[in-house]
């Protein structure tokens, strides 16, 4: 799916001037402010934090992309947690999220599933983070998780 964003649309949710600044230098100065920018651009030109904030202003609806992207974001550290617990409310969470986004469960039935995830995150919280804060993991995960952005965002075969 190809999601797109304006520097107007930029500017109208608050980017934050510094980054913004980075963009439109890169863009070039003459860049024009409703001209659409694939956020796979803002990617390669500002970096994975800047093109996940930039979601928040896209032309198109990315509510789905974005659910199914931090599902599977959550996915990715799924192992570690069940490395700690046999818990499998955080598992049922992230179901839940993916079924929402496609549609499949009401708000209701995502929201019931993510308390019940918080609650059981808060219980093992301390043992996972501990086992993920090592350097080489956060950069591996960090990896991992602009694989699943520039999935999500590759224009479509048909």
């Amino acid at each position: 799916m190809e999601l797109t964003t304006t520097l107007n649309l930029l500017h109208k949710a608050h980017a934050c001037a510094p980054r913004y600044k980075v963009l439109l230098t890169a863009l070039g100065t003459n860049y024009p402010p409703d001209r659409p920018i694939n956020l796979l651009t803002i990617l390669n030109l500002n970096g994975l934090d800047d093109a996940l904030w930039a979601l928040c202003a896209t032309a198109e609806n990315c509510d789905k992309v974005a659910r199914l992207m931090a599902a599977d974001f959550a996915g990715q550290v799924l192992p570690i947690w069940q490395q700690y617990s046999d818990d499998k409310r955080p598992a049922s969470a992230i179901k839940a999220a993916r079924d929402f986004a496609n549609g499949l469960i009401t708000a209701a039935a995502r929201d019931a599933a993510g308390a019940a995830a918080g609650a059981a995150a808060r219980d093992a919280a301390g043992a996972a983070a501990r086992a993920a804060a090592g350097a080489a993991a956060g950069g591996a995960a960090r990896d991992k998780q602009k694989e699943i952005f520039i999935a999500y965002l590759q224009p479509e075969v048909i």
